[in-house]
């Protein structure tokens, strides 16, 4: 295989931030309301339950993570404000989410470039939050191709999106790797896809998928 592409998942690969219960608690104490990250957890994982988080993202955008902001808060026992609440959870998020890049990516990203390969994304997440995060974190001009959720209608781990990046690169799927740390809708979506996928998996842990313990090991596969 002759490697023209190397691309990543956003979240978890690229990028780490504070857990999410924590994140929700620091905004709602901002507002005055004491709730532990404890109680927030258990409501998230009620919303998880019963909402499809890639899903609702395709089909309804930005107003999807409004109304999931609502039904945490509603499963929180909150009753006033909830609008509001739910709408300054969404806008404040990224400036309280602890935001890094992991040390392995800015020397993967480089070493990539040196040798004439392709980068880009594709994430789960909609253009205005990735458009934030790479903004935040100085690497709006670091890929030659941007995708998630809201670019094709699509998510991980269905082909389409996947699809999505290499026609906007003009590059097939067996000239294209792909790095994800989830085993379902990155490692499984991208083989689907006819992409070479690679598991980002830094503790070690999987013994399922063809893993990296650092991601400047994806250069033996070029």
């Amino acid at each position: 295989m002759h490697v023209k592409a190397v691309l990543f998942d956003l979240g978890g690969t690229l990028i780490k931030t504070a857990e999410i219960p924590r994140i929700y608690k620091r905004i709602l104490k901002a507002h005055g309301i004491m709730i532990s990250a404890e109680k927030i957890a258990k409501a998230h994982r009620e919303n998880e339950k019963s909402v499809d988080i890639v899903e609702g993202q395709a089909k309804h955008g930005r107003d999807f993570w409004l109304k999931w902001n609502s039904r945490i808060l509603e499963n929180l026992g909150i009753e006033e404000n909830i609008e509001f609440l739910a709408r300054k959870i969404d806008e404040l998020w990224w400036d309280c989410a602890d935001l890094e890049l992991y040390p392995d990516v800015i020397p993967t990203l480089r070493r990539l470039k040196a040798k004439g390969i392709i980068t880009g994304i594709v994430t789960n997440g909609l253009e205005s939050d990735y458009e934030r995060i790479l903004q935040k974190l100085r690497l709006t001009n670091s890929f030659e191709v941007v995708v998630g959720v809201d670019s094709c209608g699509k998510g991980k781990p269905n082909r389409e999106i996947f699809e999505c990046a290499l026609d906007r690169l003009g590059v097939r799927p067996d000239e294209a790797i792909f790095v994800g740390d989830s085993i379902r809708y990155d490692y499984e979506g991208a083989e689907n896809a006819g992409l070479k996928p690679l598991l980002i998996d830094r503790e070690r842990k999987e013994t399922r998928a063809k893993s990296l313990g650092d991601l400047t090991e994806v250069l033996r596969y070029l």
